[in-house]
């Protein structure tokens, strides 16, 4: 695929989205949107940090372009609900179809199977998208500062407020958080992976942190596997973790789960 997954990903994701406004027009979308208001709050939960606690936001995700298939047998609702009594905050969800193999069925389904608040992880670039994304169930979704101009990034942001959803608006660069100022963006995924090459570093997340707004939440992501890698991450100050890979990975996802939460002391 060459080196430069985010270009193929996102040349895809356009094909994909013009496909879908054939057969179904965006004020459609717009009009079911405006009707499903009731979503669960995603950021809030995420404002409580009495002691030592942490939030988990796990993963449902099925490939990545680096890796491969991951988990090709994942139930979505089973290990949503897994997730849930092992003390994750929230859940992540992969719907893009083609490099993660994810789809918007999974979403459906980890909501109903769990109470936790659903993030739809996908590569936005339209507000299509983010109409389809309050029909389907989302309670926040995924916006990513690389792909989009400041312009769109602050729109979008201002229309998941309208539509009652939540946003985790992805950095990676200084240049990203500079491009993120004014938009309104409270939490911050800082995603330890480059997304053109996919090499992953979780110095990053501890290198930016300290770049962001008062009152930002800051959120690590990407490479995060183990309690020692949340230890040195936390001594930054973060304290909320999107994990995905090493989660789908373990044998027992709730036990893991409770493992990164229960046994990191600080």
């Amino acid at each position: 695929m060459g080196t430069d997954f985010l270009s193929r990903i996102i040349e895809y994701k356009q094909h994909v989205i013009t496909k879908q406004r054939h057969f179904r027009s965006e004020s459609s979308l717009r009009n079911d949107a405006e009707k499903c208001l009731a979503h669960r709050p995603f950021i809030k939960p995420m404002e409580s940090c009495k002691g030592n606690t942490i939030h988990i936001i796990a993963e449902i995700k099925r490939a990545s372009p680096s890796k491969g298939i991951i988990a090709p047998n994942l139930i979505a609702a089973d290990y949503a609900a897994a997730y849930e009594r092992g003390g994750a905050s929230a859940i992540s969800v992969l719907t893009e179809d083609h490099w993660f193999k994810g789809n918007t069925d999974d979403l459906a389904d980890a909501r109903e199977a769990s109470s936790l608040p659903i993030l739809r992880k996908d590569f936005t670039l339209s507000t299509y998208q983010i109409y389809e994304s309050a029909v389907i169930g989302a309670d926040a979704i995924l916006l990513i500062v690389r792909i989009l101009s400041k312009n769109q990034l602050k729109d979008y942001i201002d229309l998941c407020a309208e539509l009652n959803l939540d946003a985790l608006v992805e950095i990676h660069t200084q240049d990203d958080i500079d491009k993120m100022k004014d938009s309104g963006a409270r939490l911050i995924g800082i995603n330890n992976r480059n997304l053109k090459s996919f090499d992953t570093d979780i110095d990053t997340a501890i290198d930016l942190v300290s770049g962001l707004a008062p009152g930002q939440i800051p959120v690590a992501a990407s490479g995060i596997a183990t309690k020692d890698d949340i230890e040195r991450t936390r001594a930054a100050e973060i304290r909320h973790f999107l994990i995905g890979e090493s989660i789908v990975r373990s044998p027992d996802p709730e036990k893991f789960i409770q493992s990164l939460i229960e046994e990191t002391v600080f």
